[in-house]
């Protein structure tokens, strides 16, 4: 329940939120608190046990006080929906965090999970089209070509490959160039990139850098279709808006496309496989039952939650949110590998089960910031998974758990390498 913000206009809610943050810069910041460390350290697979624990005891925490303002943690089910679909009490508007380039443009920022209504409006209503199931339909063939070649190279590799190199980041690297109609070759730089823009582990120097490294790659790339418009999602932005969105816009938007559905596929796909690994049956099931398929990756979603914390929310005014006072300028982010596994859901939600009712999930966000990306990976997710099995039915991994090395504080979960045995 808000109170006191009855009628807050968004002009008056920027000012709140400059004002709140006016006291530094995120891109700035060279390391995280260690009090807001554990949402995004894991175990493994799993979460660290701080994080069930803080849930169980308060859906909604305060972790510590940053830049003058309180940062506040959602991880229980309801309420990070009850947040990420509240469109008038929060902002998603970073750039009072960040500096600015000397001719006064905000920097940094591409994407729409950085931006506010009505801007946020005007650039997903050019994107959405692009994502329909009639324009996904036409890459269906193609993704499943993309699969079928890098089983190939698996193949040839043998018998010993790094599936994250060979498998899990070359097919959404390779779908997400097709659907914005780019060359591979022009991106190649991009795994680093990706990896960095997520990577908080120095503060948010290394991942804004990144950011505006990857962003600038993609503006130039709107620039040259501008000239000579591809038959990709840029070049049809392009050719039905034509002046309407600038190339900083739009290269924004193809980074965000990029970066959005490559990093986050490729973890999932590589982390899925661990978990099917880790129960063989399921993992066989795959190949001869097409009706466990969109359960199966389901529940890889739900239990992986690559993405593990939502983009934050500012809070435009003073408010009430599971009975805490949240300030005119906090920042409040929502768990979603913790919302995930909230007993509320169900019983055992720690576990993977693929059998279980599906349950659900926001690994790709809730309310209008959810993911406008999520049936594109969940195409690449299904052809991949059912794929794999079948080629290699006997697929292990090569090395002892303990020698995998998995990326600590990222915002986006990873495994660095999974060598795999492929018979």
């Amino acid at each position: 329940m808000l109170r006191g913000a009855t009628g807050v206009t968004t002009r008056l809610g920027r000012l709140v939120l400059e004002k709140a943050t006016s006291r530094g810069s995120l891109a700035k910041v060279t390391m995280v608190p260690r009090s807001l460390r554990f949402p995004l350290q894991r175990d493994g697979l799993d979460p660290v046990p701080k994080l069930g624990a803080t849930r169980d005891a308060a859906p909604v925490a305060r972790l510590a006080t940053y830049f003058g303002r309180s940062i506040w943690l959602v991880s229980g089910h309801a309420e990070a929906m009850h947040v990420l679909a509240d469109r008038t009490h929060y902002s998603n508007d970073i750039r009072p965090l960040v500096a600015r380039d000397q001719t006064g443009r905000d920097q940094y920022i591409g994407g729409l999970g950085f931006t506010d209504p009505p801007e946020h409006s005007r650039l997903r209503k050019m994107l959405t089209p692009e994502f329909t199931m009639h324009r996904l339909q036409r890459l269906r063939p193609r993704i499943v070509d993309i699969v079928e070649e890098r089983l190939d190279v698996m193949e040839k590799r043998g018998p010993v490959v790094d599936l994250v190199d060979t498998f899990a980041f070359p097919i959404p690297f390779l779908v997400i160039c097709e659907l914005l109609g780019l060359p591979p070759e022009e991106l190649e730089g991009f795994q680093h990139l990706g990896r960095g823009r997520f990577d908080v582990s120095k503060g948010g120097v290394g991942a804004f850098g990144a950011m505006s490294e990857s962003r600038e790659i993609l503006i130039e790339a709107a620039r040259r279709q501008r000239r000579d418009p591809g038959d990709g999602l840029i070049g049809r932005i392009i050719a039905e808006h034509g002046e309407r969105i600038d190339d900083v816009a739009l290269g924004g938007l193809a980074d965000g496309v990029f970066t959005g559905g490559y990093e986050t596929t490729a973890s999932t796909l590589a982390l899925g496989t661990m978990l099917l690994l880790g129960d063989r049956a399921h993992y066989r099931r795959l190949a001869d039952d097409a009706a466990s398929v969109d359960g199966t990756v389901d529940e890889i979603l739900r239990h992986s939650a690559v993405v593990q914390i939502s983009f934050p929310r500012f809070a435009r005014a003073d408010l009430d949110l599971a009975g805490h006072r949240i300030r005119a300028g906090d920042v409040v982010v929502c768990s979603l590998s913790g919302a995930n596994r909230d007993r509320a859901l169900g019983p055992v939600m720690g576990s993977f089960d693929p059998t279980r009712t599906a349950a659900p999930h926001i690994s790709f966000g809730y309310g209008f910031h959810r993911c406008v990306g999520a049936e594109l990976a969940k195409m690449e997710l299904r052809a991949a998974f059912p794929a794999l099995a079948r080629r290699f039915p006997d697929l292990r991994l090569a090395v002892g758990p303990s020698q995998l090395r998995f990326r600590d504080l990222s915002i986006v979960y990873a495994v660095d390498a999974l060598p795999v045995r492929l018979r």
